[in-house]
């Protein structure tokens, strides 16, 4: 079995790398690509290809997270020559010939591919998804309001360089943090975030519609949609980034058919595959950790049909490589390696 992973000197393209090492993936040839400024580097001791005509057939399994305009570039092209390609940017993710899946939620919408391509959702989506899948089995989920807290990683590792050059000259003068904040926000640059991160909090994260919700926003309308087979489910969504390095966080207000039991609840959720209840999670702590953590799990004040609870997870992790190669395992589990048409 052959499999490449495209983006693979990228945040998430390392850690897919290390995981399919780890978890023992079944490759006996694991090819690299990256862009032509990668190309040629020795990575893992293999050399990084570029991505060509002649150097992207003869795969069965192509993990890809190296951003959309790639995606909608190479991943046919790939399937073409019989890969199955798993991508995790947004560029297939609505594509009604292309399963949306999270592992341990939808596994079997892979069984309706249709063009050699699974998409893997936006990290953030991922993360809730655990918890709104567990819940919406034992309750029947009408609807959901959920702010994101979601870390700099998730903009890959620029994201993550950028607010670590902004925490030591905003620390070193804390006073100014305190009584001037404005000036103190303009004394570092930023480019990957909408505002200065450190020691802040930045309430536009990606680019606005007519509505005024965010592109981001909107993945997580969408896509929850698509990944729960509610075409219809009210997502009122709003997503923030706040100083933290790499695992985002969710606050969920959830209402359901029937008045959920909060033992119940509790009992659905502790059962659920790869589900951690806490008490109170951070996203500090579920750094490098495969499992998604809910917690602050209670019964609404107002409303008898609803639940509202907090959960984490690695947006590098869960959020991004490790579900990419759990669907890797899926298509190896259930015989879908060269299902993907040939090329003419």
């Amino acid at each position: 079995m052959r499999v490449a992973v495209v983006g693979a000197t990228g945040a998430v393209g390392t850690v897919m790398r290390r995981l399919l090492r780890e978890r023992e993936f079944p490759a006996d040839e694991v090819v690299l690509f990256a862009s032509e400024r990668s190309a040629g580097k020795v990575v893992d001791g293999l050399t990084v290809q570029p991505l060509r005509d002649d150097t992207v057939t003869g795969f069965d399994i192509a993990l890809f997270s190296a951003g959309g305009s790639t995606s909608k570039a190479w991943a046919e092209k790939f399937a073409a020559g019989g890969a199955v390609v798993v991508d995790n940017s947004s560029a297939w993710r609505m594509d009604p010939d292309v399963p949306l899946i999270v592992s341990e939620v939808n596994p079997d919408a892979i069984e309706d591919m249709r063009k050699g391509i699974i998409a893997n959702p936006n990290c953030t989506t991922m993360v809730v998804m655990l918890p709104a899948k567990a819940l919406h089995d034992r309750f029947g989920l009408t609807a959901m309001v959920a702010t994101s807290f979601q870390a700099a990683g998730g903009a890959g590792q620029k994201g993550i360089d950028e607010l670590a050059a902004q925490v030591e000259p905003l620390a070193a003068d804390v006073r100014q943090l305190v009584e001037d904040g404005a000036t103190a926000a303009r004394k570092v640059e930023h480019s990957v975030h909408a505002n200065t991160l450190a020691f802040n909090v930045v309430p536009l994260l990606g680019t606005l519609n007519e509505l005024g919700y965010t592109d981001e926003e909107m993945k997580l309308q969408n896509e929850s949609r698509k990944i729960l087979s509610l075409p219809d489910l009210p997502v009122t969504p709003t997503c923030v980034r706040v100083p933290v390095m790499v695992g985002h966080s969710i606050a969920v207000r959830a209402t359901f058919a029937q008045e959920p039991d909060l033992d119940a609840a509790l009992e659905a959720l502790r059962s659920f595959p790869n589900l951690v209840v806490e008490e109170a999670p951070t996203p500090l702590e579920y750094a490098g950790r495969d499992e998604t953590a809910v917690g602050r799990v209670r019964r609404d004040l107002a409303d008898p049909h609803v639940l509202n609870f907090f959960v984490v997870g690695d947006n590098l992790l869960k959020g991004a490589a490790l579900n990419t190669v759990q669907i890797a395992e899926l298509v190896v589990d259930r015989g879908l390696v060269g299902s993907a048409a040939p090329a003419a």
